[in-house]
């Protein structure tokens, strides 16, 4: 809403503000990759485990702004899902658990078999890392033709190639049982989403 207000005053979007949470600034546009169009943020909140405790917060970003997670999971472009941390660490245990239980809640076995060595490749490159600690920052990017770029603290660690893989990964937060309901209704733009339009 601010954005359509900023617009019909004749403001320059550039000066409408990024969004805030927990103290963390989001941008509202973000280049993922040369030749890649501009993503805009499609929503924001945060991770909360059993209710109360803050674990990240987390943004999507989309070239077109989508409500519907069919839709965001179908869309072929590119995409951002970003985490910045929130709590004093996630090991890199507690991320593989999450990851394999996210992964099995929101897709079918059928689904999961083929991608098993790009998984396995996931989390051998999370125990590398061992722990991202409070302010640490992990990027998804969804590269058309390319796969799913990693970026941990602003190092590169690992692209997984497939469309198929990305999906699949998306719906740990985007999917019928997601991570956090309110989470995924946030990142939709939905009314968890603390984004300022």
């Amino acid at each position: 809403m601010l954005l359509l207000c900023a617009v019909a005053a004749g403001i320059p979007v550039a000066t409408v503000a990024a969004a805030e949470v927990e103290g963390i600034r989001l941008d509202d546009r973000v280049y993922i990759a040369q030749g890649v169009p501009e993503l805009v943020l499609n929503g924001a909140g945060v991770r909360r485990k059993l209710l109360v405790a803050k674990v990240y917060v987390s943004a999507l970003y989309l070239a077109q702004k989508k409500n519907v997670s069919d839709e965001v999971l179908a869309d072929p472009g590119p995409k951002r899902l970003a985490m910045h941390v929130l709590q004093e660490e996630i090991t890199a245990e507690q991320f593989v658990a999450a990851l394999n239980d996210g992964l099995a809640a929101n897709n079918q076995p059928p689904e999961l078999a083929p991608l098993e060595k790009r998984i396995r490749d996931l989390a051998a490159m999370m125990r590398q890392v061992g722990r991202i600690n409070q302010g640490g920052v992990v990027l998804l990017d969804y590269l058309p033709g390319i796969g799913t770029r990693v970026t941990i603290n602003g190092v590169t660690r690992l692209t997984i190639a497939g469309e198929d893989f990305n999906r699949a990964l998306l719906r740990i937060w985007l999917g019928d049982r997601p991570v956090d309901g309110r989470l995924k209704q946030a990142l939709l733009g939905g009314k968890d989403s603390v984004l300022p339009f």
